[in-house]
């Protein structure tokens, strides 16, 4: 590949969740109740001045809700599994895994509370990981193919720059992309730049969700030939009258076949 596909190990700074959720050690059992309620989360760090010293969780609330008034310092358990921002992510899904966690502070050496890290970061690292496996193999077929060298270079791309490759698109799963862009989940799409142009290869349903939630840019591996080719996928683009991804059509009728699998049991009786 190149420098900027070069692997390098992936940090718990990398994924985790800054703005954390977290209770000050005075709070009632009561308003850590109504914090947690109002969060997405099913425990919630606790500190003293910024610093982490506990962590309580649904479990205990729940122990204890019939004292609304007693302070979560009686009841919460001292100290708590953390790891640092510097750790390999790989290590701290490890942690997470050997102690059967949903989720783990982030502190500093001085205690500071400074994020949390899920393990739906850590799934989320993974499913962006697989990524450059497919820029690979595009890489090596267009090498062979034309006899030219390619570039690979990360990088964020306008999305109305993007010429769609793919005439159809599935509204279902279109849904779905949404809400894994709102929650983070930031799979870079794979495109060629040709004619100064950004052929899309791969990531059509993450372009249109993006381009329907306002959104102006994506990240993107972008192949960059050592010189203009003739490309297959823009001939086929050019007979099916696609230019830009307002020309892509949302099929509302059918499932995206990964909708349809995961669905197949919440179907309503008739």
């Amino acid at each position: 590949m190149t420098d900027h596909m070069a692997e390098r190990k992936l940090k718990v700074e990398d994924y985790m969740i800054r703005e954390v959720v977290h209770v000050p050690l005075d709070f009632t059992v009561e308003q850590a109740v109504e914090t947690l309620v109002s969060s997405e989360f099913h425990g919630m760090p606790v500190t003293r001045d910024g610093k982490l010293v506990g962590f309580i969780t649904a479990k205990e609330l729940l122990r204890n809700y019939q004292t609304p008034n007693m302070p979560i310092s009686d009841i919460i358990k001292k100290g708590t599994v953390t790891v640092n921002p510097k750790m390999d992510l790989d290590d701290a899904a490890r942690i997470l895994f050997r102690y059967g966690l949903r989720n783990v502070p982030v502190i500093n050496e001085s205690g500071t509370l400074l994020g949390i890290i899920s393990n739906l970061d850590i799934v989320r690292s993974h499913i962006e990981r697989a990524t450059p496996n497919k820029v690979a193999m595009i890489k090596n077929f267009l090498e062979t193919k034309h006899g030219v060298s390619i570039m690979v270079r990360r990088r964020i791309v306008p999305v109305e720059a993007l010429r769609p490759t793919q005439k159809e698109v599935y509204a279902d799963e279109l849904l779905g992309r949404k809400e894994e862009i709102k929650r983070g989940l930031v799979e870079p799409i794979i495109v060629i730049q040709n004619n100064e142009n950004y052929i899309l290869v791969d990531g059509h349903h993450r372009a249109l969700a993006s381009k329907q939630m306002g959104v102006k840019q994506f990240s993107a591996f972008v192949l960059e030939p050592s010189r203009d080719v003739e490309l297959g996928l823009e001939k086929s683009a050019d007979e099916q009258g696609l230019y830009t991804l307002d020309d892509v059509k949302i099929i509302d009728g059918s499932h995206h076949p990964l909708v349809e699998i995961t669905t197949r049991l919440l179907k309503s009786e008739p």
